[in-house]
């Protein structure tokens, strides 16, 4: 069985460079990710890169270790699943960060993913899961990343 792949995107008023900073850091990311209920990086890495570790686990339980395998601030980051729930034969995600315009940066947010047999029979309810959850948790992005600036401008 192949790998099953799934392409969520939304367009944030917000530089690459800002949004790229505000996904990685871990000290903001369960301000944002309403995916998740933990979000930690591993061996006493302060800041995400190529080759550190995370450990997140979401709100439904499940967690999983990945391993960041691409990190290239501002374009686009990867992780790969190092240790994660038996559900998965493998997992990878990555983001990807492009300008449209100044101030407007499209991010995409790709997981691919194979199942475990007898996993496999229930493809499309895991699917669908996964890709509601990208969609929630881009607009949870875009809200806050949106949000904050907005702050920031009646602040000034």
């Amino acid at each position: 069985m192949g790998s099953i792949k799934i392409i969520e995107r939304t367009e944030i008023k917000c530089s690459p460079e800002f949004v790229f900073d505000y996904t990685q850091d871990y000290k903001q990311r369960l301000i944002w990710d309403t995916f998740l209920k933990k979000a930690d990086l591993l061996e006493g890495a302060k800041t995400a890169g190529k080759g550190i570790k995370a450990y997140c686990v979401a709100k439904n339980g499940l967690g999983m270790v990945t391993e960041y395998v691409s990190f290239n601030r501002p374009r686009a980051t990867a992780i790969k699943m190092t240790k994660g729930p038996f559900i998965f034969k493998s997992f990878s995600g990555s983001w990807t960060y492009k300008e449209i315009q100044p101030d407007l940066t499209e991010v995409i947010f790709l997981y691919s993913f194979q199942l475990r047999v007898p996993f496999i029979l229930a493809k499309r309810l895991v699917k669908r899961n996964l890709q509601s959850n990208i969609r929630q948790r881009l607009k949870d992005l875009k809200e806050n990343i949106e949000g904050e600036k907005r702050r920031h401008l009646l602040v000034r």
